[in-house]
């Protein structure tokens, strides 16, 4: 920790690479793949349509605004996830063995084209280097936020919000359903925290919805959700379709609005869940 923490005053969140909010909850929401912005050295290198940034979990600070309401702690990377993928480990092993996935600095679009124009792909050291000017400091504070929580409240709660397209077939086969929740087969959380989570969805009918399939949670869900240290962590993966136009990218308030009416009730369920745990 004490390197860690040495790493981040040497590199002193460049571009301001995240926004954090405390909280008086024992939550945390991270939304680590919502950022837009690139370093003007990376832009050049890009593609015509990587430039584009299509595979951004977009509006995810927008749709997910309430939180901040209820009182939670809110972190989010502001720099694309083309920079670095910071729900990717360090050392880049896979998540998913046999399946195909990105890499902790993608060189593919989710598409399968190429990110970068040619002969422009990082070097070893220019990811040594995003991974100490970026990815280090995003999850030092984050680590921190949580045991913070811990501390204070017994236990802590991390929600990771993302999105993604409805339909990329390099990565799941068909339309990938509506809400697709992760908790490394209740291995980052409690399995009455995830109960709780399955009635609210039950208790819905306007979007389908899976649970530990395709999407079983990423790094920050696998690395920081440790149940038996009282801190639980649960990954939400939405399809895009529900709350913008996939094409332009643009937000649909009317869609939005409804989706987020069913996240409200998720979150609120993690809460209300866990509090009767540790109660």
């Amino acid at each position: 920790m004490r390197g860690l923490q040495q790493l981040c005053r040497l590199f002193p969140n460049p571009m301001n690479n995240f926004d954090f909010q405390q909280g008086c909850l024992p939550l945390l929401v991270s939304m680590p793949h919502s950022g837009l912005a690139l370093p003007k050295d990376l832009e050049q290198k890009l593609s015509n349509e990587a430039k584009l940034l299509p595979d951004t979990d977009w509006h995810i600070p927008q749709l997910y605004n309430f939180v901040s309401d209820m009182g939670a702690s809110v972190i989010k990377a502001n720099f694309s996830r083309f920079v670095i993928d910071q729900n990717r480990p360090p050392d880049n092993v896979r998540l998913y063995p046999g399946l195909a996935g990105t890499d902790l600095c993608p060189l593919q679009l989710f598409s399968g084209k190429s990110l970068y124009l040619a002969g422009e792909q990082p070097t070893q050291q220019e990811v040594c280097q995003r991974l100490t000017t970026y990815w280090q400091p995003y999850h030092h504070k984050l680590g921190c936020e949580l045991e913070r929580i811990r501390k204070l409240h017994g236990y802590a709660i991390l929600y990771d919000a993302h999105s993604i397209r409805s339909v990329v077939p390099r990565l799941f086969e068909g339309q990938l359903p509506d809400l697709n929740v992760g908790t490394v087969h209740t291995k980052s959380c409690s399995p009455t925290i995830l109960e709780a989570v399955v009635q609210q969805l039950k208790t819905q009918n306007s979007y389908t919805y899976v649970v530990d399939d395709r999407f079983v949670g990423g790094y920050i869900t696998r690395h920081y959700g440790q149940p038996k240290k009282d801190i639980h962590a649960v990954q939400m993966e939405l399809s895009q379709i529900n709350y913008m136009d996939e094409d332009t990218f643009t937000y649909i308030p009317e869609r939005a609005n409804e989706l987020k009416k069913v996240l409200r009730t998720i979150v609120s369920a993690l809460l209300s869940s866990a509090n009767r745990i540790y109660s």
